[in-house]
């Protein structure tokens, strides 16, 4: 079956639809509470974990939607007795959706997408284009921000993309804990955009590609050029886990892996879901940079 793009057109495409919510969780689990599922008879959005806790959470429920149970209660220990062991214990609620119950999921789905952290990839060459590639899955809004439109016209992500004559505006612009990955095409330009981001001092992440000489080049400008201005707390070079693979690809897998670490650390995951930024201000585009 087709999966649907997003929870509201799940729902609106099935009739009938339990929603599955843990509503306590005690030690180790998959999921934290708050967690949601919904199971329609042939269809599922959403995971609570997996596992053989999933499918009993969907065997319930599609058992509910056959036999007419509009709510029910389980509480479910995570041991031997069902082939996990992580050893905690999970409460669910499953209810069977009314069109007001449908229309406040969606609700909660916008307000949890509004507030993603933001994720602004400097340069839409072959590796910020990979980076898209990965980020467009992930929990985040991506936006690929370049000077050159016929560079940004490449990306195939159904990520926001942005040419911009100026960048650094998009820096400024930004949010409260965005991520930023600072890769394009000119030296000099990664130096300044490195240094905008690092300038607000709330950013969750900075990173710029580079060498470790990149990284000593970019200390001795900043401390001439912007009043001394560490970079400490600089990501430089990104994704230096110990590969030497320089494909595009493998180098972007890296990258992702180092700034969502950053995002989903135990401060950023105390919200309901880790949704705890503040949405973009400023203008929107759509994703081939045309403003909205």
């Amino acid at each position: 079956m087709t999966v649907p793009g997003s929870l509201n057109e799940f729902l609106s495409a099935q009739h009938s639809v339990i929603r599955v919510a843990l509503t306590r969780v005690r030690g180790s689990s998959p999921r934290n509470e708050g967690t949601e599922m919904f199971v329609a008879p042939g269809a599922l959005w959403g995971t609570i974990g997996g596992g053989q806790l999933e499918f009993m959470a969907i065997n319930a429920a599609r058992d509910m939607l056959r036999d007419g149970v509009l709510h029910k209660d389980l509480d479910v220990p995570l041991g031997p007795e069902i082939g996990q062991c992580c050893g905690g214990r999970v409460e669910m609620k499953l209810t069977r959706m009314r069109a007001s119950d449908k229309w406040a999921a969606t609700e909660r789905a916008t307000q949890r997408d509004e507030a993603l952290p933001h994720v602004y990839v400097m340069g839409a060459g072959h590796v910020g284009r990979a980076l898209t590639n990965q980020l467009q899955h992930l929990p985040v809004r991506c936006i690929l921000v370049d000077t050159r439109p016929e560079e940004v016209e490449l990306c195939t992500a159904n990520v926001e993309t942005r040419v911009s004559a100026i960048p650094e505006t998009d820096i400024w612009g930004a949010p409260a804990g965005s991520a930023f990955i600072i890769l394009t095409h000119d030296h000099g330009l990664d130096f300044l955009l490195t240094s905008a981001a690092l300038e607000r001092q709330d950013a969750a992440y900075v990173g710029m590609i580079g060498s470790a000489t990149k990284r000593v080049k970019l200390r001795n400008w900043a401390h001439k050029h912007c009043d001394g201005q560490s970079i400490e707390h600089l990501k430089c070079p990104i994704g230096a886990s110990g590969s030497r693979d320089k494909r595009p690809s493998v180098i972007a897998a890296f990258v992702v892996a180092e700034v969502m670490a950053e995002l989903t650390s135990e401060t950023a995951a105390t919200a309901p879901n880790g949704a705890n930024q503040a949405p973009l201000l400023g203008h929107h585009h759509d994703r081939k940079g045309r403003s909205a």
